[in-house]
């Protein structure tokens, strides 16, 4: 997750929000503390606009397969 928060220039809350969740609980599931669920992975899916299985085939492949629109640019900001 933590690549396509930078790629998409998203912060811990602003993924909570997305997901319905606390900022704490992403925390924890990022860290390991935590694990994601097969909910979290269809609402994470959907919210990176990219398949579950993506998701699952690693961080390099999820951030190739994010939509361009999706992407944050420093350049915009």
């Amino acid at each position: 997750m933590a690549a396509l928060m930078q790629l998409t220039g998203e912060s811990q809350a602003d993924l909570a929000t997305a997901l319905g969740v606390s900022q704490a609980q992403v925390s924890r599931r990022q860290t390991g503390r935590a694990a994601w669920s097969l909910d979290d992975c269809d609402r994470l899916a959907v919210h990176y606009g990219i398949e579950v299985i993506d998701l699952f085939r690693g961080p390099t492949h999820a951030c190739e397969c994010l939509p361009l629109a999706r992407r944050w640019s420093a350049q915009g900001q």
